[in-house]
């Protein structure tokens, strides 16, 4: 009996971490810091612990349940691209019952802690969770999918301050529009990757409609307008000097992070998207968080 439960713990483990590998739960680290950010700047210091740790728990919740509803959608897709075929559901490791599952606790999840934060967050639960199933099916469709993506981040600054104060002050639309085109600006980047897939399969990126050099320009583009948001958005919100430094400093690290990648060499787009964009994320937090507490 103990050997059972023991090869079964082992299974469900297993089947759990193909999961978390499957949605790349690490990269939640994208999104949280401006979650939190969104807190403390809405506190103007440190919010109530109680509060930050359900806007967490909401969080990632739906970006699990976002993920998992992409893998879904995405699975014949996936299937058809060599970079993405050995996927969990493409791939067998993971049935379509079983993510359907997962994305299902996932958004439970979701709505047990937006249940815990304002009412208004309750009314407005339904957007985020459209925006997460439609954003997929835009590549079907428009060059301008980027942007679904992005609409994501867009969300989340204004979405937090309603969450723990009930009020959505303009700074936090700003600061959500600027996290939205930094978002845009590295998922074009990415999109380089498929360039060749995406034409064969006729799906629309901005790489397969305008080319890798051009898509690799308003990528840049995107980003210096998001620099700019985010520098605005301080101005509004009267916010000290450490979040200036902030927004200096990750101005810097994406200008490094789009120095990795060129028309000519993408070798390095890896370390571009996953690595340089979670660090820019925690490192734009940790600014904005030292600057409210202090």
């Amino acid at each position: 009996m103990t050997n059972l439960i023991s090869i079964n713990s082992s299974s469900l483990l297993q089947r759990l971490i193909v999961f978390l590998e499957a949605i790349k739960f690490e990269h939640s680290v994208f999104a949280l810091p401006f979650a939190i950010l969104a807190a403390f700047i809405s506190a103007e210091g440190t919010p109530a612990w109680v509060g930050l740790f359900w806007v967490v728990i909401a969080m990632v919740g739906m970006r699990t349940f976002g993920m998992s509803a992409n893998r879904l959608i995405d699975a014949e897709i996936d299937l058809r691209n060599p970079r993405t075929a050995m996927r969990a559901i493409p791939s067998g490791q993971i049935s379509r019952n079983a993510m359907i599952g997962y994305m299902t606790v996932a958004g439970l999840t979701f709505l047990l802690a937006v249940a815990q934060l304002d009412p208004i967050t309750w009314i407005l639960a339904p957007i985020p969770i459209a925006v997460m199933i439609g954003y997929p099916y835009l590549k079907r469709f428009t060059w301008l999918a980027h942007l679904g993506v992005g609409a994501v981040y867009l969300i989340v600054p204004p979405a937090v301050s309603l969450a723990l104060t009930g009020t959505m002050p303009f700074g936090f639309v700003v600061i959500g529009l600027g996290s939205m085109l930094w978002v845009t600006g590295f998922d074009v980047l990415y999109a380089t990757a498929d360039y060749d897939v995406d034409r064969e399969q006729g799906l629309h990126s901005v790489p397969a409609k305008f080319g890798i050099p051009t898509a690799l320009v308003i990528s840049r583009v995107l980003h210096v307008a998001s620099i700019g948001l985010l520098a605005v958005a301080g101005v509004i919100m009267n916010l000290g000097a450490v979040y200036f430094i902030g927004v200096i400093v990750s101005a810097i690290l994406l200008a490094y992070e789009q120095s990795l990648v060129s028309s000519n060499d993408l070798s390095k787009l890896n370390i571009a998207f996953f690595t340089m964009n979670g660090v820019i994320a925690v490192v734009f937090g940790i600014f904005v968080v030292i600057g409210e507490v202090i």
